[in-house]
């Protein structure tokens, strides 16, 4: 489980800066940065935060809600057209940045998950390769930015029906590659992903599923 252990090491005030988004086939990479206020970190959250992989989605939304109360939070992406022109990492990186540019708050530092520093930070910054299951900070930038993401994908579903995109959230189910074949790529698909071209040109058989 996280704790505040490396935000003790750290001075000043610290944000913890992930993203969600970079595997799917569809819909922008959504980055976030939070500064944890402790003096109001609930209870709930010390139990139950963590890297927003290993959540339920029901606790993912509690995490959330509780976090709008004891938090500062900044939102930053990239799209799918961004994504296509600079590819995925960068555009990550790119969404980390714009996350941290969007607090209302300047941090002295950031915690980035990962391995890999997002360009022109306006602050000091360390990364934290598996940070999410580390940091407080961090797991709370996950929770932030997975939510954020999915909610972002289940209103493109209203919009677009036949992807199930309300369930997979745009990654690479059957559903989501027969969706494709039957109906063809969107806008909201990233050309730049070898399975959205192959899906579209019927070449399924070889393809590892998210299943």
């Amino acid at each position: 489980m996280p704790d505040f252990a490396i935000e003790d090491g750290c001075r000043g005030i610290v944000c913890g800066v992930d993203e969600a988004g970079r595997g799917p086939l569809a819909g922008p990479v959504v980055a976030a940065a939070v500064v944890i206020d402790r003096d109001c970190f609930a209870a709930e959250l010390h139990d139950t935060l963590d890297d927003s992989k290993v959540l339920s989605r029901e606790v993912r939304e509690a995490c959330f809600a509780a976090l709008r109360r004891c938090a500062r939070i900044g939102i930053g992406a990239a799209s799918v057209k961004e994504i296509d022109r600079i590819n995925i990492l960068r555009a990550s990186l790119l969404a980390m940045s714009r996350a941290v540019a969007a607090l209302a708050i300047r941090p002295d530092i950031a915690l980035v998950d990962g391995n890999m520093m997002p360009p022109e930070l306006p602050c000091r910054a360390k990364t934290v390769i598996g940070g999410d299951g580390l940091s407080f900070s961090i797991a709370a930038a996950s929770v932030v930015a997975k939510v954020t993401r999915d909610r972002i994908m289940r209103a493109l579903a209203e919009r677009h029906p036949g992807y199930a995109w309300d369930t997979n959230v745009g990654y690479s189910t059957r559903a989501h590659f027969a969706a494709i074949a039957a109906h063809g790529v969107t806008v909201h698909h990233r050309r730049s992903f070898a399975p959205v071209r192959l899906a579209e040109a019927g070449e399924l058989d070889n393809l590892e599923l998210d299943v």
